[in-house]
């Protein structure tokens, strides 16, 4: 199945149900299929076969459309992630070669600048249109840099049917994850694999015939898969712009909303919301929740807070199209009740989806041994854009290597013990911390760093820079020191003590405001400890366990 025939196969059979709202606009399935299909149409006589179209933007109606018009067309679908400095969103317009871009006003005014970089890309379409544009660059629409068409010209041409040639293997969404070796890595999503997932997430988590869908996630996240997840079920999906708790709040009342999906650190704002009420999360029947690490203690809260809401945990990644292993309603109950021991389990595999633990060669390991967690099925992604070799070592033979180490127990539950891939969760948002260092090592006065992840009850964790200073600073008395007359006297050397404390202090506070503008926000380390020097393993590698037993991190 092609991803606009989800669409089709919904209108066939349920035209009339309302398939999205975003505010006071909605689409009906046949409404939405003919939108999708303008949209895709117009890009058709666009761009060729397999042309990137790169969006940016929050989650709109349009981009929505896009998931399953920009497919349509034959052309590839680049997921800008809006979060990223101006600098990271070019770098990935560059190496994916895009000649189409979408976006807000706000983020075309972050581009626009570095046109000339961007030489391949032919037509720009601006949400805000050419006015909302100009007032974004402090300039006119007649002083532009680059043309600019108004995204209403996607809808320019009538409906035809979809570019032939299509196929299940056809690339649809390119997903740039956080990778190892710090450069993201673009993750190759095809009609094959996405619906797969979508099937797979709708066996595990069955939906009602009355269900409605609150997605407050970026639509830039593979999360948007869980879009599809209930067009294939023929559920409604209300879009928000991006995440508020009191947004949140009021589209559950108003719609009403009875299942959605969220990471921990979503969850706990609406549940320390200071004006919630009993009303506010009433109607809902089932939380989905995934993409960092589930506390315990605020999973014990959400079971006893909200009793009548089954919880349902998804592992998954962006080369997974989604979530391959679930843990639903029952066993969280089951948890509650006298099995405390399923709350740190991720789950079972979906039907569709082989797991096997492995051992560093790649052969099985004993049950309940921990070993890298390795998937296979259809919703595994189709490798890496333009880079071959990540490809070939994200797997061993035709199974994908997740870089999680994991054990599976006696009843067959994955438990995700550690990760070999060196990447921070922080509000579910994925780190790489080789990203970090390479950027914090090129500060002047940083003489070695390692990046970890600490524990944060809000965020999941934060990012940490563990560095070594170059010289130490002076301080202002050193210029003129000298050993004949240097007073040696406990006041003298607790003032000098406090003058390094607060000289390192300093130096800390300087580089994290140095890291502004030159990475991602959610990048940037909130803490920064000093060391002297970073432990090293017999191979004289940094040992991050070491460093993290230090902080006090497991």
């Amino acid at each position: 199945m092609l991803l606009h025939q989800v669409l089709e196969f919904a209108s066939g059979s349920a035209p009339d149900t309302d398939a999205l709202v975003f505010g006071d606009r909605r689409w009906t399935f046949a409404e939405l299929e003919r939108d999708v299909a303008r949209m895709g149409t117009t890009l058709a006589h666009t761009v060729a076969r397999n042309e990137r179209v790169a969006w940016f933007s929050d989650n709109c109606p349009e981009l929505a459309m896009a998931l399953y018009a920009v497919p349509r067309a034959g052309a590839l679908l680049v997921l800008g992630n809006i979060r990223h400095s101006a600098e990271e969103q070019v770098d990935m317009l560059r190496s994916s070669s895009a000649s189409v871009v979408v976006g807000s006003a706000q983020q075309l005014a972050r581009l626009i600048p570095h046109a000339q970089e961007l030489h391949q890309v032919r037509r720009w379409y601006c949400l805000d249109g050419t006015v909302g544009l100009a007032d974004a660059l402090g300039t006119t629409s007649d002083a532009l840099p680059v043309t600019v068409l108004d995204v209403a010209d996607l809808f320019e041409l009538s409906a035809e049917p979809p570019r032939s040639g299509l196929d299940d293997d056809t690339h649809v969404w390119l997903i740039h994850t956080s990778g190892t070796t710090g450069r993201s890595k673009g993750a190759l999503l095809t009609h094959r694999s996405l619906v797969a997932a979508a099937t797979n997430t709708l066996l595990a988590r069955p939906l009602a015939d009355d269900d409605v869908y609150l997605f407050p996630f970026p639509l830039f996240h593979v999360a948007a898969y869980n879009v599809l997840v209930h067009h294939l079920g023929r559920r409604p999906v209300v879009l928000l712009p991006r995440f508020a708790a009191d947004d949140v709040r009021a589209a559950i009342r108003a719609e009403p909303v009875t299942t959605i999906s969220l990471a921990p650190t979503m969850l706990a704002m609406l549940l320390e919301h200071p004006e919630r009420s009993i009303e506010d999360l009433s109607t809902l029947r089932r939380i989905g929740y995934g993409a960092s690490p589930m506390p315990l203690d605020l999973l014990r809260r959400t079971l006893d807070e909200l009793p009548e809401v089954g919880l349902a945990q998804g592992y998954g990644m962006t080369e997974l199209s989604g979530n391959a292993v679930f843990l639903g309603p029952d066993e969280h109950r089951r948890a509650a009740a006298d099995e405390p021991w399923l709350l740190a389990a991720a789950g079972r595999p979906a039907p569709l989806v082989q797991l096997r633990i492995a051992d560093d060669a790649g052969n099985d390991v004993a049950r309940g041994e921990p070993g890298e967690v390795l998937v296979r099925g259809d919703q595994v992604c189709n490798g890496y854009w333009d880079n071959p070799g990540a490809t070939v070592e994200a797997h061993h033979g035709d199974w994908f290597r997740t870089g999680d180490v994991g054990r599976i127990d006696e009843h067959g539950y994955l438990h995700i013990v550690d990760r070999l891939k060196d990447i921070i969760i922080t509000g579910g948002e994925n780190v790489s911390s080789r990203e970090v260092e390479d950027l914090v090592s090129t500060h002047p006065d940083v003489g070695a760093v390692a990046v970890v992840g600490l524990p944060d009850p809000t965020w999941g964790e934060r990012v940490c820079a563990v560095v070594v200073w170059r010289d130490p600073a002076p301080r202002p008395s050193d210029e003129s020191h000298d050993d004949s007359t240097a007073d040696d006297s406990p006041d003298a050397k607790s003032d000098a003590a406090k003058s390094d404390a607060a000289d390192v202090e300093g130096r800390a506070r300087d580089l994290v405001e140095w890291t502004d503008g030159r990475m991602a926000g959610f990048k940037r380390p909130r803490v920064v400890v000093s060391v002297p020097e970073l432990p090293t393993n017999a191979s004289g590698k940094v040992d991050k366990r070491l460093i993290r037993e230090h902080l006090g991190v497991r």
